[in-house]
């Protein structure tokens, strides 16, 4: 019998909740910013959220901070809808902050009318030196002293657009005293002339994130509300927001956000990657991003798996990559087709073969018993990896040498019997024999064979590209390597095989297919695949190699 496993810190606390009947059930939520694509780090706030209220019975809702109009934009609304449809879940509520602009506003105006907020007309650099230090506390400038009635004007005006960006903002008064920097009357709105991509001109006042974030929680009635150990600070703030404006009680958790080896994971750093051309785009298969990761082929499936294997945690840690890379291998070994693809082709003559050609049959996957075989053409000419001769082999040698036998997989035995070499002294072509009686599933050769080669017919042969992606970074921790980040990106992330040569089954299956090539890695077809030629992303090695190349450095 397994061992049950046991409870993260936010499910004991959710249970202690429901055992005390503090809420008949939990509302959690999934919050994202749209300025841009979702990376693997909110994968695992999405698996949180979501996973809670499934387990418990709750429901989540999708909601945007849509507070920032210059830089959110509808296409990274559509990308985050789909990346959270993608990985498993559905939302009960799909909202947006800018639904409660009025909602918020007339919270603003409630702490106008109780003295604590007023109209500051500072320019944010001495509003920033007013605050003081850690050490020293801040000084009240001459504005905290305007009345109620005269904010309450003000702040109108603010709304109807009659001051410029910058010339005022809304603070609230707490206590400049406080050790906390963010209580030191933290501004709640600013003035930004912008088109919304929702209420488009109607606002030229935007909430902060710290005014928007507690309150659209209490509307919703979340019960849970999880971020990151960032907003550990900005939790005082939430609590008094609520406690003053007297509503729903939202409560505020935190737990460690993902720090990945090799990886970045900041907004801002991977839309540098993208403006910067270092990568081709938000969904370049070496993005950290959840529409990256798709199109390199990682499942789903597994990025959940690696979601639950690390934990939630309430201390900061780097997780290694590769435990991602083995959630990700464990689940294509599951699922994937194997196929046959020869990435750099030698050609095979095989000169006691006189039949026109036969279908041989190779299982689809050996880990499934459900999936089959599929037909394979075989022929007299026939294309095997290059590396997979050695015309002077080593002693312990198993694959293709002159005078030496192997196995074509799900196919014969076959002899080399001479090299042929163009005027250079290239090799151009093998000439070989084969056994008849040794076909794959019925051989009565007795010959035993120590190597298996992959290959593919020379006359069925469909020309294939293939990217092979890598790491994108060559430091392990990027956020604490000296220098800018992006002069640690690996030179060598992705590299491209132009003339590789694939099975004709390739051509049968479907985008949404998962590939193990065999004795190369995972595959999946990229998107850039056209009816004329296929395009193949490597998805993972079939081993860690990366652990063996650091060593070896």
């Amino acid at each position: 019998m397994s061992e049950e496993k046991s409870l993260n810190f936010i499910e004991e606390i959710v249970e202690e909740d429901l055992k005390n009947g503090k809420y008949p059930s939990i509302t959690t939520r999934f919050p994202p910013e749209p300025n841009g694509y979702l990376h693997i780090g909110h994968a695992k706030s999405i698996c949180l959220n979501f996973g809670l209220a499934k387990k418990y019975g709750g429901k989540t809702n999708l909601r945007f901070d849509d507070t920032n109009p210059v830089t959110e934009e509808t296409e990274y609304v559509d990308s985050i809808k789909e990346d959270v449809r993608w990985l498993g879940f559905e939302w009960a509520n799909e909202l947006y902050a800018s639904d409660y602009f009025d909602q918020l506003y007339a919270f603003a105006v409630q702490l106008i009318e109780k003295g604590l907020a007023y109209i500051d007309d500072s320019a944010s650099d001495d509003i920033a030196t007013q605050k003081g230090t850690p050490t020293t506390p801040g000084v009240r400038n001459e504005f905290a002293n305007r009345t109620i009635a005269e904010n309450r004007e003000l702040f109108t005006a603010m709304r109807d657009g009659r001051f410029t960006d910058g010339s005022k903002v809304l603070r609230a008064k707490i206590d400049m005293a406080s050790p906390n920097m963010l209580l030191r009357d933290p501004i709640l709105y600013r003035i930004k002339h912008a088109s919304h991509h929702r209420t488009g001109d109607k606002w030229c006042i935007y909430p902060m994130y710290d005014f928007a974030h507690g309150q659209s929680d209490s509307i919703e009635h979340i019960t849970h509300s999880v971020c990151t150990l960032e907003f550990i600070p900005h939790r005082d703030l939430y609590n008094w927001c609520i406690e003053k404006l007297e509503i729903f009680p939202s409560k505020q958790y935190e737990f460690a956000r993902l720090n990945m080896t090799y990886t970045v994971m900041s907004k801002r750093k991977l839309l540098q990657l993208v403006n910067e051309g270092h990568v081709t785009g938000w969904d370049d298969p070496r993005m950290s991003t959840i529409s990256g990761m798709r199109r390199r082929g990682y499942t789903a499936d597994s990025i959940r798996e690696f979601c639950d294997r690390i934990g939630i945690a309430k201390r900061e840690n780097l997780i290694d990559v590769g435990l991602l890379e083995f959630c990700v291998r464990e689940h294509l070994n599951r699922i994937s087709l194997r196929r046959m693809v020869v990435f750099d082709p030698l050609k095979v003559v095989i000169t006691n073969y006189t039949d026109s050609g036969e279908l041989l049959s190779s299982e689809n996957n050996p880990e499934d018993d459900q999936s089959g075989s599929r037909d394979i053409p075989f022929g007299r000419e026939l294309y095997i990896e290059r590396d997979d001769f050695m015309e002077v082999p080593s002693k312990k040698y198993f694959r293709l040498a002159p005078g030496q036998m192997v196995r074509l997989k799900s196919a014969y035995i076959i002899k080399c019997e001479e090299v042929i070499k163009d005027g250079a002294g290239n090799i151009t072509e093998l000439y070989c024999t084969y056994v008849p009686e040794s076909r794959s599933g019925s051989d009565t050769s007795g010959i035993n064979v120590k190597g298996t080669l992959h290959w593919v017919s020379v006359a069925h042969a469909i020309k294939a590209e293939i990217r092979q992606y890598d790491r994108l970074f060559t430091v392990e921790d990027v956020a604490a390597a000296e220098g800018d980040f992006k002069d640690h990106i690996n030179p060598h992330s992705l590299q491209v095989i132009d003339n590789a040569y694939a099975e004709p089954a390739l051509l049968k299956d479907t985008a949404d297919d998962r590939y193990q090539f065999i004795r190369k890695g995972y595959f999946c077809l990229d998107k850039e695949t056209t009816t004329g030629k296929l395009v193949f992303n490597r998805t993972v090695t079939l081993k860690d190699t990366w652990a063996k190349e650091v060593k070896k450095g």
